[in-house]
């Protein structure tokens, strides 16, 4: 993977009317990757999107894209977006909102176009206004896809499919970076789908970024450390660097950390009757870090 970067802000900050959406936003996507952009709602997802898209200002900071300000005209000719509203022309046929879309592009690519049209089974002369919410979605994404784009930026691009056609949408979006030079940056409140194909992601609240990083160093870095002791569980502070969060349960106690070395070498200075070490899912990293930070 390339070490250059799709996505960077810098602090960057979006005030709307005394609310801050956006509070010291620090992101880095790789190029060539797949990002998944997790938060709950209200946490700063879709205005981040908007900043990086130019359909916002920002309060202050940086936001960069492929390298250039993210408000560049010529550096938004290299990024396709999908909205969760999948916007497109009602009064127009599935045909013609293909052909409309398509000279605005120079960089187009007709035989992603015809690879898409089968593999979504797209009804060509159907009228827009006519399609389901699933084939809507599919054709936003072939619209998308086909321009050529260096990065796609997706928000909440499964929102209302059902499980087959969300299926089908993540294959191709997999199936899509594998064979081009393509970046992917969605959000999600789907947390196994982001599981599925995301090989970075990037957890925000309360408008900062809380977690970051490649995935699988992600999965290596948490891990419950599990303590059984032959009495109640010590109720004592943990000084270790790295511990999310404790809890107590009788003889057993239960550690969410960052740092698993230090941790257990703190814990066998309490003389537990054995130390266990499991790892965790991205849905608890996830739970643990909005639950968890100020």
């Amino acid at each position: 993977m390339s070490d250059r970067l799709a996505i960077e802000t810098i602090d960057l900050w979006k005030r709307y009317d005394g609310v801050e959406a956006l509070r010291g936003l620090d992101l880095q996507v790789p190029a060539g990757s797949i990002c998944g952009f997790l938060g709950r709602n209200g946490a700063g997802k879709t205005t981040t999107i908007k900043v990086l898209l130019g359909m916002a200002r920002a309060t202050k900071g940086e936001a960069r894209l492929l390298g250039e300000p993210s408000g560049d005209a010529e550096v938004r000719r290299r990024v396709g977006f999908v909205s969760d509203e999948k916007d497109l022309y009602d009064y127009m046929t599935v045909d013609e909102m293909i052909a409309f879309t398509r000279p605005f592009f120079p960089k187009w690519r007709t035989d992603l176009e015809q690879k898409y049209r089968q593999k979504f089974e797209l009804p060509g002369g159907r009228d827009i206004k006519d399609l389901s919410r699933g084939t809507r979605t599919k054709l936003a994404l072939l619209l998308a896809l086909c321009r050529g784009a260096d990065l796609l930026i997706l928000d909440e691009p499964t929102s209302g499919l059902d499980p087959a056609m969300a299926e089908d949408v993540l294959q191709a979006l997999v199936g899509h970076v594998a064979g081009e030079e393509m970046t992917v940056f969605f959000s999600s409140h789907q947390i196994a789908e982001v599981d599925q194909i995301a090989d970075h992601i990037a957890i925000v609240d309360r408008g900062r970024t809380v977690v970051a990083g490649e995935l699988d160093e992600l999965r290596d870095r948490y891990q419950r450390v599990q303590l059984v002791f032959a009495g109640a569980a010590p109720d004592v502070p943990l000084r270790s660097p790295g511990v999310v969060r404790v809890t107590r349960d009788s003889r057993v106690l239960t550690v969410l950390t960052r740092e698993r070395e230090a941790l257990i070498a703190e814990a066998k200075t309490l003389s537990p009757v054995s130390v266990d070490v499991t790892p965790v899912t991205l849905k608890e990293i996830f739970l643990e870090s909005v639950r968890t930070e100020d």
